[in-house]
């Protein structure tokens, strides 16, 4: 006799429905699990069959096979325990039900027939409501992340004997519900605040540019300064996530292995901070069963990359990939998958090895060379590829002895907030375009457009620093973010200055000054050759330009 259940697996960061179809006949006995299994699914019939025997019901001792439909593609994970039990108590007609046709089972088996928590529910959910089925069985631990998929009727199970005795009509299981509004609002809150933050004001307000246009960010500035604690920060000033955004990053969570046991959706913007020692597969990807790396646990998120010239050269040189689309291709001989990696990238460095080259209460006790060294090991590609170059200083006594005064994460994230509504008004119907940051070369020419005197601007700060065409694609799209967050429709000069200054490492490291005070401890950020200058927050033009 055969049997027909329906049940998922994942592929990637998406799932797709697996029939697995059980006969049992009078040869001789056996079990046999066909359908490109993997080591997990080979050892659940000693789960399966312990589990159905101490569950009060026999297993039959026939020929048994199992088929996991369809066959050309591997099949991994413990998930298949259930429906499997499920099957062989229907092909050897112990249980009989008209639910299979109309419901999907998932869940790992113990021996004692207890259902154990699998990954990836929220994947197989949607999946199989989108496939068109009523409902899905899945374990107790599961069933609040199932629950966010809209529109399926998700019954929960403690073990095996509660879901024969559901599909028989024997007891009822209610379907369970969630309020994904409650779930926002209790997650909302985060436990650190730019309020903590003591000075550093002209930080703050690059950080708000960054999470205004979601520019990639790079904070240089000597040991203790505050780069960590500032980037941190920095997910309690992007926009708030939406629905959608929250389900595309549970899913690469869950696929992960990574939800916490009490979350059923992640409603705070992700922040990964991988140690440098990392390899490139963490960071993008990969093993034998490709799994998602860091860049993609960060997707609507910040990845925070701290100490940068330390990580290896040729992890660094993997992210041009994801930070120019906004995804990862993992390809391998059987397959090839490509998970989302939208994220916004946050790095923080010391100007050199001693880290005090910048800081003028330290001696440096770099010579030239090691410094040039040191600078070295983040290549040029990649530094165009990050919009903003910021120097955090050494904060002074006055500041840190005395009361925070800066504005709460909450002020600053409804400017943020604000920005990024225009953004989004202006970009409608470009695909995969939601900010400034993702604006190809069409939405550069066509939102990017400057004034005379900031196009005059702009072409000395390229022909002096010798810039890069990215870097000038950069340079207008920071300028556009900050006539955003002014509140202007046009590109105006100060813009544009003000974009030039976060360029810093663009600059001749060791013939160029990144930043400069004057005595009232005013910030320039842009020096060059001592004809350009541009004080935070009072953007000017020298008459001698």
């Amino acid at each position: 006799m055969t049997s027909r259940v329906m049940s998922c697996a994942t592929l990637g960061v998406d799932a797709y429905i697996v029939t697995i179809e059980t006969d049992i006949d009078r040869q001789l006995p056996a079990f046999f699990v066909v359908g490109l299994p993997d080591n997990a699914v080979r050892e659940s019939r000693d789960r399966v069959t312990a589990a159905i025997k101490n569950a009060g019901r026999f297993f039959p001792n026939r020929h048994v096979t199992v088929n996991l439909a369809p066959a050309d593609v591997r099949k991994e994970g413990s998930a298949f325990d259930l429906p499997m039990a499920v099957g062989v108590l229907v092909a050897s007609s112990q249980v009989r039900t008209g639910l299979l046709d109309r419901h999907a089972l998932v869940g790992e088996l113990s021996l004692d027939g207890t259902l154990r928590p699998v990954r990836g529910v929220l994947s197989m959910a949607v999946a199989v409501r989108d496939a068109g089925l009523r409902g899905i069985i899945v374990p107790e631990a599961n069933a609040r992340e199932a629950a966010m998929a809209e529109g399926l009727e998700v019954y929960p199970a403690a073990d095996l004997t509660h879901v024969i005795d559901f599909l028989e009509g024997l007891c009822r299981i209610a379907p369970f519900t969630t309020d994904v509004g409650e779930l926002f609002r209790r997650g909302a809150d985060h436990r650190v605040d730019f309020r903590d933050v003591k000075g550093q004001e002209h930080v703050k307000r690059a950080l708000e540019v960054a999470a205004s246009g979601g520019h990639n960010i790079l904070l240089v500035g000597p040991p203790g300064s505050g780069k960590t604690m500032l980037a941190r920060r920095l997910p309690t000033i992007l926009p708030d996530l939406t629905l959608d955004e929250a389900l595309a990053a549970t899913k690469i969570h869950s696929v992960a292995g990574l939800l916490p046991p009490d979350t059923s959706l992640i409603t705070t913007r992700p922040f990964r901070s991988p140690h440098h020692t990392i390899s490139d597969a963490g960071l993008i990807g990969g093993g034998a069963h490709p799994r998602p790396g860091e860049v993609s646990l960060a997707h609507h998120g910040v990845l925070f990359l701290d100490e940068l010239p330390e990580f290896k050269k040729n992890v660094l040189e993997v992210l041009r990939q994801p930070i120019e689309d906004g995804r990862v291709t993992i390809s391998r001989a059987a397959m090839s998958l490509t998970y989302p990696a939208q994220f916004m990238l946050a790095a923080a460095m010391n100007p050199c090895p001693c880290g005090y080259y910048t800081d003028p209460h330290h001696e440096c006790t770099c010579p030239p060379p090691l410094i040039q060294r040191y600078m070295t090991r983040l290549s040029g590609p990649l530094l165009d590829r990050i919009d903003l170059h910021v120097e955090v200083p050494a904060v002074k006594y006055k500041e840190l002895s005395g009361a925070p005064t800066g504005e709460p994460s909450c002020a600053i994230r409804e400017r943020v907030n604000r920005a990024r509504r225009v953004q989004l008004g202006r970009l409608m119907g470009r695909q995969g375009v939601y900010c400034n940051a993702h604006m190809g070369a069409k939405e550069i020419r066509e939102y990017g457009r400057i004034d005379g005197k900031g196009d005059e601007l702009l072409r000395m700060a390229i022909t002096r620093l010798g810039l890069s065409a990215r870097a000038y694609d950069r340079i207008l799209k920071v300028s556009r973010t900050i006539a955003d967050v002014e509140g202007e429709a046009d590109i105006q000069a100060q813009h544009v200055s003000e974009a030039i200054q976060y360029r810093s490492l663009d600059r001749n490291y060791g013939d160029v000054k990144m930043f400069s005070r004057d005595r009232a401890g005013r910030l320039f950020g842009l020096d060059i050759s001592g004809t350009l200058c541009h004080e935070y927050g009072q953007p000017q033009i020298r008459k001698d330009v």
